[in-house]
């Protein structure tokens, strides 16, 4: 059976907003998100309403984007200033801690919910999303959150591809999930590490690579991910030398490249190994 079209299945979305009166979207500002924004602004106009978590975990430029597109898609924008760090579970950094972090999004979400007596939270998970370790999806079930993305069947490249027909300016945006999901399990998240993630990976993408991923490991350990593609980059002999010189005066004790290259979740392999 061959995947619908972006705009049978961009219009399936809308069919599935128009059947509300009025909801709330967690909106990180990443491809899925703004779709499923882009949606809900089409069909509810002013009774659908994007909010972006602001904390320690969420880089500032990924805020500023998030803001940028909500402007684009002409919704209704809010910030929220959520506080996860104060959850001992999300601390102590377990494979749960997106339990943790989601559950902490979604009681703000249900606050401001009940405020403007919202019908509904949507969030931006897709088909695809339903094979990965994703605990976060629990808290999501937990609070009532429903998917309009996986219950309209939609995955990844469809979904890529409406956003693209739709012109939203993130349609090949890189995934850009929270800092946190860039430190070791096991190892316990603090302010101080996700802001030294944050720096690394804003001098990795000044190097003109979008997508990458700065991963932190005990003892300070910086474990950089690049595309195959793109190591030879890193490994270069001058920047080799001017990566490693500025990701030290950061804080990092040893900075090591991936020799696999860019793996999306790479962490979760440590899972049985904590387990």
């Amino acid at each position: 059976m061959n995947a619908p079209s972006p705009a049978l299945a961009g219009q399936r979305l809308l069919d599935w907003f128009e059947g509300l009166q009025s909801c709330l979207v967690a909106f990180s500002g990443g491809v899925d998100s703004s779709v499923v924004a882009k949606a809900a602004m089409l069909a509810l106009g002013d009774n659908a309403l994007a909010v972006t978590a602001k904390s320690p975990s969420v880089a500032q430029r990924d805020l500023e984007i998030a803001s940028q597109v909500a402007t684009a898609i002409g919704i209704r924008h809010e910030v929220v200033e959520t506080a996860e760090l104060s959850r001992p579970g999300y601390v102590a950094n377990a494979p749960d801690r997106c339990f943790h972090c989601k559950s902490e999004l979604y009681d703000h979400l249900t606050a401001i919910r009940t405020r403007y007596e919202t019908e509904v939270i949507v969030n931006g998970a897709n088909l695809d999303d339903q094979g990965d370790h994703r605990p976060g999806m629990v808290a999501a079930a937990n609070a009532n959150v429903r998917s309009p993305l996986i219950e309209c069947e939609i995955d990844k490249p469809t979904l890529r591809a409406i956003a693209k027909e739709w012109s939203l300016p993130v349609w090949d945006r890189p995934a850009s999930p929270c800092l946190a999901s860039r430190i070791a399990y096991g190892v316990e998240v603090t302010p101080l590490r996700l802001k030294m993630i944050e720096l690394a990976e804003g001098i990795i993408r000044d190097l003109g690579l979008r997508d990458m991923r700065v991963r932190y490991h005990e003892g300070d350990l910086a474990r950089i991910e690049v595309p195959v593609e793109s190591i030879s980059i890193i490994a270069d002999a001058e920047i080799r030398q001017r990566v490693e010189s500025e990701l030290r005066e950061i804080g990092f004790k040893f900075v090591t490249l991936d020799l696999g290259g860019l793996k999306s979740g790479s962490l979760n392999q440590l899972i049985q190994v904590q387990l």
